[in-house]
């Protein structure tokens, strides 16, 4: 039984930083991918980074490119989400994530997505 626990969202000024964490539970394919999506008010849900776990590469979303970090601890099976300068539309709920296939992460609005955490929520304020 595969389980996302997210966690870390918050209230923050633009420019500041937040770290998101993810403690994933029974997710074993090793041609998978783990990582993020968030959906903003009236917006559809959209992917922001993820690890393919075949060979631990990390991707992004072009607007988050340079902003935000994600990174794993496999010893604590957690997946965090470093974002750093963070903008006002970088508001929305984040949702952890997994798919059993990586070439599935990108599909449109998370069709492609197996798993999900319960959201938490980012506010940036200007």
């Amino acid at each position: 039984d595969v389980q996302l626990q997210a966690s870390g969202g918050g209230l923050v000024l633009a420019g500041g930083s937040l770290r998101l964490s993810c403690a994933a539970s029974g997710f074993t394919s090793d041609d998978g991918a783990i990582g993020w999506f968030r959906q903003a008010p009236g917006k559809e849900r959209e992917g922001v980074a993820c690890i393919k776990r075949s060979d631990d590469s990390a991707h992004y979303a072009d607007s988050v490119k340079g902003r935000f970090t994600i990174s794993s601890d496999n010893a604590k099976n957690t997946v965090y989400l470093q974002m750093n300068s963070l903008r006002p539309e970088d508001t929305a709920v984040y949702y952890c994530a997994a798919s059993v296939n990586w070439v599935l992460w990108g599909a449109v609005a998370g069709k492609g997505i197996d798993y999900w955490g319960k959201g938490t929520l980012v506010t940036v304020s200007s």
